[in-house]
């Protein structure tokens, strides 16, 4: 096992999340966060480790449907949206954000009935690795805040590089780190369920990857919060 899968694997046990077998590393089906089409991921190591259930919540990594954690969580009796409940919570819950995130670096955006987070990789990570800044702890905290306050919504972390270096090493680096931030919130008490992990290395660019502050954008998480829907997603 190469030490990036070594590493994974012990995270996930960690949680109590069910490991699946490194044959399910290729070929795998996502869904691009801009598009909201299929995709397959272009790489085999780390790209996805399918549908994941854990014992401790069920975080997600690979990419799962917004109708399957809608399922899952309805299962278990979290209540849904529906009709025009679903804006009047996004709002709220959009407005919270953006006054805890203020003068953070974060930036919040919406789409819809939809929320996104960009999160620039120079405030999160240092250089090449995937271990939270420690400065960047308490801007986690306050998105968790919310998060919790909205347990109605889905949570998708996503993260990206740049196109420097390899694609199997810029894949793998997007995953772990992404699946760093969707970990943390976890044990900040975001539901598992609610939660999915996608790397997408250096692909869906929001910059040139030919200047260095291109770049420097290109190497983000983003979250997604999107709203639990009564009629699934």
């Amino acid at each position: 096992m190469n030490p990036f899968k070594r590493r994974l694997s012990n995270m996930l046990k960690k949680l109590g999340i069910l490991f699946l077998s490194a044959s399910f590393l290729t070929a795998c089906e996502t869904t691009n966060p801009y598009t909201g089409e299929s995709q397959v991921s272009k790489t085999a190591t780390g790209a996805t480790i399918g549908a994941v259930a854990g014992a401790l919540g069920g975080l997600m990594v690979g990419g799962s449907s917004h109708a399957q954690r809608n399922a899952v969580l309805i299962g278990a009796g979290v209540g849904a949206l529906g009709g025009g409940l679903i804006g009047n919570y996004m709002d709220r819950q959009e407005a919270e954000l953006r006054q805890q995130l203020q003068g953070t670096g974060v930036s919040v955006t919406r789409y819809g009935d939809q929320i996104r987070l960009n999160m620039p990789g120079n405030i999160t990570f240092n250089t090449d690795q995937d271990s939270v800044k420690g400065q960047f702890y308490p801007v986690l905290n306050s998105v968790a805040i919310v998060l919790k306050k909205y347990n109605k919504s889905l949570v998708d972390v996503f993260g990206f590089t740049d196109s420097t270096g390899s694609l199997a090493h810029n894949q793998d680096l997007s995953q772990r780190r992404a699946l760093a931030v969707a970990n943390y919130l976890n044990s900040q008490g975001i539901d598992g369920r609610r939660l999915a992990v996608q790397g997408y290395g250096p692909s869906n660019p929001i910059a040139s990857n030919d200047t260095v502050e291109g770049r420097s954008q290109n190497r983000r998480v983003e979250i997604q919060i999107a709203p639990l829907r009564q009629d699934g997603y």
